[in-house]
């Protein structure tokens, strides 16, 4: 049996489109059966939301996301799949982007970005997700969207030391669902005997040509895990498909420090252009 702390817990976490009045009239063995939560421990995550310039949440407010009018319209439950729902729209956009997003970014240190980890230090991220809805273009193909990153960051030394207006790297992972398949993006130096200096700089970094796993996810829900040691990077599907970089340009990129991100990154400006992506369960380990 729930106890009546446990029922409050659960009515306060309601999607923005259920009733926490009908909720609460349940009898209590039917609210234990019909309401699920995810799987997320938003302690070491802040959100960025496609509106204002754009907006962020850090811990400890995000943990009051259910109750929270800010987020709430972008980040809620799905309480009948036990699923964090993230929404995005084109609208409010972050610096070196033109595309907006509904995303974690996770601290080491809850509310402090300049905590992070090397791939020396390396760090695991596993998720359990879906694509849940998606518009599509004027030629009736689905919009894209990144659902997991790991980005570069520029230690203040680094920054000071090209003089860069800001600690940004590139993020030298993408993960998209494309058209119901996942496709994974890298960096690669354009010059591989640059120096460690030349290297801090964004533009010695280029996309690799990209990589689709050889199965359809389409609307299903699947897991992705991304596993981060030195020189090495490897995204697995559905703990069976597993694609391994681990070439002279992931050695070079041990110069940077890391943080990953999960959610939903819309890859269009498209009018009307929407998704929502579910995420069941979310881990992270360094």
């Amino acid at each position: 049996m729930m106890s009546a702390v446990m029922v409050l817990f659960i009515i306060s976490h309601l999607s923005c489109q259920e009733s926490q009045h009908d909720i609460a009239a349940m009898p209590e063995n039917e609210l234990e059966q019909n309401y699920k939560l995810p799987n997320i421990d938003l302690n070491h995550w802040k959100v960025t939301l496609p509106i204002g310039k754009p907006t962020e949440v850090e811990p400890p407010e995000i943990l009051d996301y259910a109750t929270n009018e800010v987020i709430k319209p972008f980040m809620y439950n799905d309480s009948v799949n036990g699923a964090l729902v993230f929404y995005a729209y084109p609208g409010a956009t972050t610096a070196n982007t033109s595309y907006s997003r509904t995303e974690l970014r996770e601290q080491m240190v809850a509310g402090d970005n300049n905590v992070n980890w090397t791939f020396a230090q390396g760090g695991k991220m596993k998720g359990e997700l879906s694509m849940a809805e998606v518009s599509k273009d004027n030629q009736g193909k689905y919009h894209r969207s990144i659902i997991m990153q790991i980005h570069g960051r520029l230690t203040n030394e680094q920054k000071e030391l090209i003089n860069a207006k800001d600690n940004n790297a590139p993020p030298i992972l993408k993960i998209y669902w494309d058209k119901g398949k996942i496709r994974v993006k890298t960096k690669e130096l354009k010059d591989v005997n640059a120096s460690d200096t030349q290297i801090l700089h964004t533009d010695a970094w280029g996309d690799d040509e990209g990589y689709y796993f050889p199965v359809e996810v389409g609307f299903d829900k699947f897991t992705l895990e991304v596993i981060v040691s030195e020189g090495r990077l490897e995204v697995i599907l559905n703990n069976k498909y597993s694609k391994i970089y681990e070439s002279v340009h992931m050695k070079k990129w041990g110069v940077f420090e890391n943080y990953f991100k999960a959610g939903n990154y819309l890859a269009t400006k498209d009018n009307g252009a929407y998704a929502k992506v579910k995420y069941y369960n979310l881990t992270v380990n360094h």
